[in-house]
């Protein structure tokens, strides 16, 4: 197995025209040469000084840059690139798991306190649910994710709290049930998701402040119990995120009934960590400070619609990124023991096809 120090990717349909697409690290076989090409329709791909030339004859572009993974180093002290190593050789010899990168690695193993054993079993669960589930984690054409967007905003950010937590802040746009669909509403928010990891790396810790202004009990008809099961299981099983609060704001009067849909699907772990600010945004500052929540909830940092046409952008702008990690997919027929499938993971073989409230 070599071990990657940088993939430098490059077009090369002329040959006075040749420039790098993207680059990241990356562990790889050598045999996988010939997967690459099938999958990226390069040409040619050269190994040298531990780097990877890979070179395309295509006018197909794929441009984006994940974050450099040395950061992650410097900046944690915990992070030890023996145990990197020791993950990487760990899924050198899992046949049915795809080559996850070294970034990716990291972030399996920040997110679960420098455990390789609970590491391993996020990776394993992350590469399944998202190969299991095309339609909530995979690449949504370009119309549906603006569509989405003209939904909702969710967003990241700027910056964290002071214990070092990213906050993630959701809220509807339109509030319109008709134009909800609740699982490309899931995919949007796993998208902002991945791109974040992979861009800007590890955090402490993952805040979601949910604002529920504009959310009608209309939505409630339009919610797909399966995918939002499926979802809770991913978020609490196989994301790499260390989650460390969940907060709603502008709380419903029908709050109660949105919680005995969804509270079956959580862990006791994750309900302790439901908290509903009924009152005044006083009581969320002691969690998410005023000076980074945006200037429309009376915080000082920039305001939503600034930070939504900046995460629409930079999605738009990397739908290569999603394809590529659409391509990192699990072959069951090549599982060690038993496949698995959708019914074994989450217990559920079919749809809600109607869902009644009182």
């Amino acid at each position: 197995m070599l071990i990657i120090s940088n993939v430098l990717i490059y077009d090369d349909y002329s040959l006075n025209d040749r420039y790098i697409i993207f680059s990241w690290s990356v562990s790889i076989h050598q045999q996988d040469v010939q997967h690459w090409i099938h999958n990226y329709q390069f040409s040619e791909i050269h190994t040298r000084n531990y780097n990877i030339e890979i070179v395309s004859h295509t006018k197909k572009k794929m441009s984006f840059q994940l974050m450099d993974v040395e950061t992650e180093y410097e900046k944690d002290k915990n992070l030890k690139r023996e145990d990197i190593q020791i993950l990487a050789e760990w899924m050198d010899k899992q046949p049915h798991l795809p080559k996850a990168t070294e970034l990716q690695l990291v972030l399996f193993l920040q997110s679960c306190y420098y455990r390789l054993e609970a590491a391993k079993t996020a990776i394993d669960n992350f590469f399944t649910v998202r190969t299991l589930c095309p339609d909530i984690f995979g690449t949504p054409s370009v119309e549906t994710l603006k569509q989405q967007l003209s939904v909702s905003t969710i967003n990241v950010l700027p910056k964290k709290t002071p214990e070092g937590y990213s906050v993630i802040v959701m809220k509807l746009l339109d509030p319109n049930p008709e134009h909800y669909h609740n699982v490309s509403q899931i995919n949007f928010s796993d998208l902002t998701l991945m791109l974040s990891l992979h861009q800007k790396g590890t955090s402490t810790g993952i805040i979601t402040v949910f604002d529920m202004k504009g959310l009608a009990f209309g939505h409630l008809t339009r919610f797909n119990l399966v995918a939002i099961k499926k979802h809770l299981f991913y978020i609490q099983e196989a994301a790499p995120i260390r989650i460390k609060g969940v907060h709603y704001i502008n709380v419903v009067p029908f709050m109660d009934k949105i919680m005995a849909m969804v509270k079956p699907f959580m862990k006791k772990e994750l309900v302790q960590l439901l908290n509903f600010h009924t009152d005044s945004m006083e009581s969320l500052f002691k969690f998410v400070p005023k000076e980074i929540m945006p200037e429309d909830y009376g915080g000082e940092g920039p305001s939503l619609a600034t930070l939504h046409e900046q995460n629409r952008k930079n999605l738009l702008e990397n739908m290569d990124f999603f394809r590529w990690l659409d391509t990192l997919k699990v072959d069951e027929s090549k599982r060690p023991g038993k496949p698995k499938n959708a019914g074994e993971i989450f217990g559920v073989d079919g749809t809600f096809k109607k869902l009644e409230v009182d």
